[in-house]
């Protein structure tokens, strides 16, 4: 799809993280991950919400910590299988695709658990096309600590070069990414932080997505909203279905592309699921898109 063929939306979640909610209330991160039922019942709001939508969205992106069980921890397995179950009722229309985060292949990756990954869910990177408009998935973790497989960060950096090139000889009407953790929260500049990748790495990201053109880069990680912009790169941060560590609600994001902007919004599942989207996000004016 390499052609502009007029506005389309998707939607984007992050977070769904199985097993969190009662690690997160009981205090023990590490090992109080043994229920997951009413991160089951998000799950099924959300796919029952997006399932709704008409017209329907061309794809359905979660970014990353699809379950909360870090690599050869008891429950990954039993968690990702009941992930699986939820997502398996996504409207057969409607393809999902997966972006891997720190609990799915581990903080300090290694070749193994990316593999482990890659036979589960699919690649940890990769692209794609929709109208027109090239997608970027990539794996975060790679640039937050690749200390145990620093072959795979020159892999995907060797990659990463390529696609950009590829989109730049095509003419794409914009190029968005997405990964699991944000480059920054709100500023670009602002301190390291658990949630952010290190500043070094991320001036050295930010500006080669800035001179790419890439329009935007949409992650989780945070478990609230957040984000803010590089010159005029846009990052956002969409909060999780499953466990908040702030104020907003579990939801996901709904993100309109048009021929000249990408404009979007966070809806809490039960609006979404009863309401559906604003009819003005989607028929807005086209010089206004």
């Amino acid at each position: 799809e390499y052609q502009w063929k007029g506005p389309f939306y998707f939607i984007q979640g992050a977070d769904p993280q199985f097993g969190l909610m009662k690690a997160w209330t009981h205090g023990d991160t590490e090992n109080g991950d043994d229920e997951w039922g009413e991160e089951i019942k998000l799950a099924e709001q959300a796919v029952q919400a997006v399932n709704k939508l008409s017209p329907k969205p061309k794809f359905f992106v979660l970014c990353g910590d699809l379950v909360h069980g870090m690599p050869g921890t008891r429950w990954k397995k039993k968690q990702e299988q009941d992930l699986k179950d939820v997502l398996k009722n996504t409207d057969q229309d409607i393809p999902l695709v997966f972006v891997s985060g720190n609990h799915d292949i581990g903080n300090t990756p290694t070749s193994e658990t990316i593999a482990d990954y890659c036979k589960n869910w699919g690649d940890d990177y990769f692209s794609f096309w929709v109208g027109g408009v090239f997608f970027v998935v990539l794996n975060s973790q790679l640039y937050f600590d690749c200390s145990k497989c620093p072959e795979l960060r020159q892999a995907q950096d060797a990659w990463l070069d390529e696609q950009l090139a590829t989109a730049a000889n095509h003419k794409c009407k914009h190029i968005i990414v997405f990964q699991h953790i944000p480059l920054f929260l709100s500023k670009p500049d602002e301190d390291d932080d658990y949630f952010n990748l290190n500043k070094s790495i991320r001036q050295e990201i930010m500006e080669k997505f800035h001179k790419a053109g890439i329009k935007a880069v949409f992650s989780g990680h945070y478990h609230r909203n957040a984000g803010g912009f590089y010159k005029g790169l846009e990052m956002v941060v969409s909060s999780a279905i499953g466990c908040q560590l702030g104020k907003d609600t579990h939801g996901l994001r709904v993100v309109l592309v048009t021929e000249e902007k990408v404009v979007h919004k966070y809806y809490s599942l039960t609006e979404l699921g009863s309401q559906g989207i604003d009819q003005g996000l989607l028929e807005m004016p086209a010089e206004q898109k």
